[in-house]
């Protein structure tokens, strides 16, 4: 969690929590006057999420605000903007379009010089280049101009994670 400030007050968005996984390791690096808003679609994940981890964070540690909202990034009314934005959205499954609306959406929510960081599995956009039907293969190409293009655009950064798996890559793109 190296895009999350050590300075507080701080203002963190997650993007997609899941079933918690960065939502743990955020919560630990929380303090006294932080705010932490986390936006789920899934109602699952939503439900599961509130009752194992908020609930008992927020007894635990009641100057801390924290809000979950089950919705889309897009629909969801957050006001203000955020120190930093952590994505858990798997944007190799969904169609160009949309990632550059996500895009969008979050980096309009992004303070100057705050950090998003997202992670994407390696060699996803390999295999599928390879393997693909035509139609697969040049979305892929078009994703992968996109991504570099966004990545040159916000003074991008990125790192390995060998130990997971499957092993994934840690964006960070700054709010320049």
């Amino acid at each position: 969690m190296q895009s999350i400030p050590h300075t507080s007050p701080k203002r963190v968005l997650e993007v997609g929590c899941g079933t918690g996984a960065f939502t743990k390791e955020i919560l630990a690096k929380l303090q006294d006057g932080d705010v932490f808003y986390i936006v789920e679609l899934s109602s699952d994940f939503s439900k599961s999420v509130e009752t194992k981890l908020l609930q008992p964070f927020r007894e635990k540690n009641p100057k801390i605000e924290v809000v979950l909202h089950n919705a889309s990034i897009e629909e969801t009314d957050l006001e203000g903007t955020f120190d930093a934005i952590i994505c858990g959205l798997p944007f190799n499954n969904f169609p160009l379009e949309l990632v550059e609306q996500l895009f969008t959406v979050m980096f309009g929510l992004l303070k100057q010089k705050g950090e998003l960081a997202y992670f994407e599995y390696l060699w996803m956009l390999q295999l599928r280049r390879i393997f693909g039907f035509s139609r697969i293969r040049l979305e892929t190409k078009q994703r992968a101009r996109d991504n570099n293009t966004r990545f040159a655009q916000h003074s991008g950064s990125q790192e390995t994670v060998w130990r997971n798996l499957p092993s994934c890559r840690v964006v960070r793109l700054r709010q320049c």
